[in-house]
């Protein structure tokens, strides 16, 4: 078996990036909290790209239903940790890479080490997970942390980069303590996407429930998230391109070929988000109905 070499391995990302750039990217640092539906997929693109050193986050195992999207779901993987196979598939691409492992997940007593010396932070959080995404997000402006979500909606993926500085991550979606977990998935859910185009070929309205925390996903959405992560990743850390901040987003459906942008000042607040959001309060009551 022939030995690793880091330029032989990634010569073919030159030419797209330099070999200085390849270089820093080689030293940035990057943090992944949750590695199901994106997170795997968000470590392993990254990985492939050259990025030399992970903090990855995950207490979760692998189990049956995760095998339509998720990197590292396999038979042979049900029931070992998500952090363990990720690792195990991210060193198989770089052996050099430097990866610390929180297998507990993040939580306000670990949040401090996971972010230390961190260049940017990357969202693979479950879409239900509220708590532990806001305090993330909340610390990663508090140490001048950029910050990248990416959301798997339908056969789409939905972006928000937010910088140090900007917009704060529960100002947009308008999140406060108290609310109820189906009123935060909502706000989360058109924060993300004011446009909602995965809604027009939803084939079964039943298997969205907000309330009991359940919804659909395809393994397209979760790569093309990867993708759109991957790149706006390379943008932020080597400081080149056009990014574009929240309140500004993009959502691309693959299923409906179609690239929306948006811009909601004030997120959630804003006039036409708070119509958007009156409006799927009365389509989620007529589905509780329905369903009954």
């Amino acid at each position: 078996m022939p030995e690793f070499d880091y330029h032989a391995a990634f010569r073919r990302t030159h030419g797209w990036v330099t070999w200085p750039e390849l270089e820093r990217l080689r030293g940035a640092r990057v943090a992944i909290a949750g590695l199901g539906g994106v997170g795997g997929s968000h470590l392993l693109t990254l990985a492939r790209l050259g990025v030399g050193r992970f903090h990855i986050a995950d207490f979760d195992c692998f189990e049956l239903h995760n095998m339509n999207r998720q990197a590292g779901a396999g038979m042979s993987r049900l029931g070992r940790p998500k952090v363990e196979v990720l690792r195990e598939m991210a060193l198989d691409i770089n052996p050099e890479l430097e990866i610390t492992t929180f297998p507990e997940g993040v939580h306000q007593h670990n949040l401090e080490a996971f972010l230390q010396g961190v260049d940017l932070y990357v969202d693979g959080l479950d879409f239900f997970v509220f708590q532990a995404r806001r305090e993330v997000f909340a610390v990663c402006a508090e140490r001048g942390i950029p910050a990248i979500t990416v959301a798997p909606l339908g056969m789409g993926a939905a972006l928000l980069n937010f910088r140090p500085g900007g917009v704060s991550f529960d100002d947009y979606f308008d999140l406060r303590d108290g609310l109820p977990d189906e009123e935060l998935a909502l706000r989360f859910m058109m924060g993300l996407a004011p446009s909602m185009m995965q809604m027009g070929y939803l084939a079964d309205p039943a298997a969205v429930d907000l309330k009991a925390q359940h919804g659909p996903s395809t393994v397209m959405a979760c790569e093309l998230c990867a993708g759109v992560m991957g790149t706006e990743a390379l943008k932020i850390l080597l400081g080149r391109g056009r990014v574009v901040w929240a309140p500004h987003g993009v959502h691309f459906d693959a299923y409906r070929q179609r690239l929306a942008r948006t811009w909601r000042p004030g997120g959630n607040r804003n006039p036409l988000q708070r119509l958007l959001l009156a409006i799927g309060r009365r389509r989620l009551a007529r589905l509780r109905a329905n369903a009954q």
